[in-house]
């Protein structure tokens, strides 16, 4: 079960966390099974929620890494931020955005994508979380990654600035607009 293997990943990881899960109706007792002595384990390590203000907690700079399904909003709010990811998505536009992170633009890591379709994105195993998670938070230099996020961070606040590139294409299109309006 996925919940099962994020928690071992996360115990297992010993990195300091913020889970936010979402509960599933009628899992109540299903739940809770699995986490039988975790929170009292993780008890001043970690802490779970049901809902967590995401832009809040990723521009907190406490926050070390963000392992993510990679889907576009958390994508564009760990880039904003400098956030590294570690990613695993599950569905729709996360497989291409964490490609792209990964493969593409190395501002993630631990991409694993099964082409042949015969293992469901739910079964990564913890141990694999677990090493993601080591490697979020212990790289310094290495690959990069973490350089090559905040820079995109950077960037993307400076293409909204003011003279930025963002900032003066929506400045241009506004100001056609409105010459345009009576026509």
């Amino acid at each position: 079960m996925m919940i099962e293997g994020n928690r071992k990943g996360l115990e297992e990881s010993g990195s300091r966390f913020l889970w936010s899960l979402k509960r599933r109706e009628n899992s109540d007792r299903e739940e809770r099974k699995y986490f039988e002595g975790f929170l009292e384990m993780t008890n001043g390590i970690g802490r779970v929620m049901g809902w967590a203000p995401q832009a809040a907690v990723l521009a907190h700079p406490a926050v070390g890494g963000f392992v993510s399904h990679c889907g576009w909003n958390s994508t564009m709010e760990s880039a904003w931020f400098g956030v590294p990811m570690a990613a695993f998505p599950m569905h729709a536009e996360q497989q291409l955005n964490a490609f792209y992170l990964v493969k593409e633009m190395g501002m993630a890591f631990d991409y694993q994508m099964d082409f042949t379709g015969e293992k469901p994105p739910e079964s990564v195993g913890w141990e694999v979380i677990a090493a993601a998670i080591r490697r979020l938070m212990a790289e310094e230099g290495g690959s990069g990654v973490r350089r090559k996020v905040e820079e995109m961070g950077r960037k993307a606040r400076e293409a909204l600035m003011e003279d930025g590139s963002s900032y003066n294409a929506l400045t241009l299109f506004i100001e056609d607009v409105m010459r345009n309006i009576d026509n």
